[in-house]
């Protein structure tokens, strides 16, 4: 996949890029370790049964992936007829983030609004192409300080946030390649909750029972 260090040959027909995008995609996420994944849905799992409450993080893109998970975790399981894991998006307050990000500093955007809602046993989602978002890394030592359970959605190299996690899912590409790690992330979340839902409308099947 051409990236902006490696800008290589591009198909120059819309059918060729395509082809070669999806391809490319298709690739990667053949790369994902299945055992991460295992482990992220036993984690979510845990988090569910104990009624704690998962917080989600993200920049960009991996902030819009944030509130689409805290959605599906929530009210998308509970129409669906499953029992919800209890997500809020710390991306999705604008006058919580713009009091923080003016009055303090944005690197404290996600880890202050942790300080007032975080409770024990809850875990904290960050979700990271680069795994180096400061205000992503602040909140994850944060919670790690106050004894509790980082998870992560990490792409590149896994960046400093990959060593913070207690469980990471790492979509591995080379640098700079934003899209396919975004979209990789996007179908972890959609992979974890129709595991929840029990079935996958889109396989036709229940969910296998070996995690």
């Amino acid at each position: 996949m051409p990236t902006p260090e490696n800008p290589g040959s591009m198909p120059d027909t819309e059918r060729g890029y395509a082809l070669h995008y999806l391809n490319h995609l298709s690739e990667r996420l053949s790369q994902i370790d299945p055992d991460e994944v295992a482990d992220l849905i036993r984690e979510l799992e845990l988090a569910r049964t104990d009624g704690c409450t998962v917080f989600l993080a993200g920049n960009g893109g991996s902030a819009a992936t944030a509130s689409h998970m805290a959605n599906d975790f929530g009210i998308g399981l509970h129409s669906a007829g499953s029992s919800a894991i209890r997500a809020v998006a710390l991306t999705d307050n604008v006058p919580v983030m713009t009091a923080i990000s003016n009055d303090v500093r944005y690197r404290n955007v996600f880890e202050d609004q942790l300080k007032v809602l975080y409770q024990t046993g809850d875990r904290f989602l960050a979700i990271s192409a680069s795994g180096n978002s400061p205000n992503l890394l602040a909140a994850a030592e944060w919670v790690k300080h106050k004894g509790g359970r980082v998870i992560g959605l990490v792409g590149f190299d896994g960046g400093v946030l990959k060593g913070l996690c207690d469980v990471v899912v790492h979509v591995r590409t080379p640098r700079g390649e934003y899209g396919p790690v975004e979209d990789a992330h996007m179908v972890l979340n959609h992979l974890v909750v129709t595991w929840f839902q029990g079935r996958s409308p889109c396989l036709g099947s229940t969910a296998a029972t070996e995690i």
